[in-house]
């Protein structure tokens, strides 16, 4: 198994990004996937989790109507597009196969830094 976050960045308030992880050894479209995140000093937080055909997504209430989470199965990618950041949105993302539930002891790939400042 290997996943592979990119697209963070430094971004002001207001603004957008998106995320992507590409993932390879496993077949990705029977897993469901989620991103987490960890701001410094904190644990990890579930922030959104697709099912296997991407039909269905939850979110995190911290934000829910913000961001969007997606899945091109053929391209064996998951995305996370984020809107209307907030500096609380500053952390470290990471994908993980799994839809709501994240063991901190399961594989995570190296994450991708977000830091939402003016």
């Amino acid at each position: 198994v290997e996943l592979v976050e990119s697209g963070g960045g430094l971004v002001q308030p207001g603004g957008s990004l998106r995320l992507s992880c590409a993932a390879s050894g496993f077949t990705f479209s029977t897993k469901r996937m989620m991103w987490v995140r960890q701001a410094p000093g904190k644990g990890f937080e579930w922030v959104a989790g697709i099912s296997t055909g991407g039909a269905f997504t939850e979110y995190g209430d911290s934000v829910q109507g913000r961001f969007i989470i997606t899945r091109d199965n053929a391209k064996s990618t998951l995305y996370l597009q984020m809107n209307r950041l907030k500096t609380e949105d500053t952390a470290v993302y990471y994908c993980a196969i799994g839809y709501r539930d994240y063991d901190p002891r399961q594989y995570r790939g190296q994450g991708t830094q977000v830091t939402v400042s003016s």
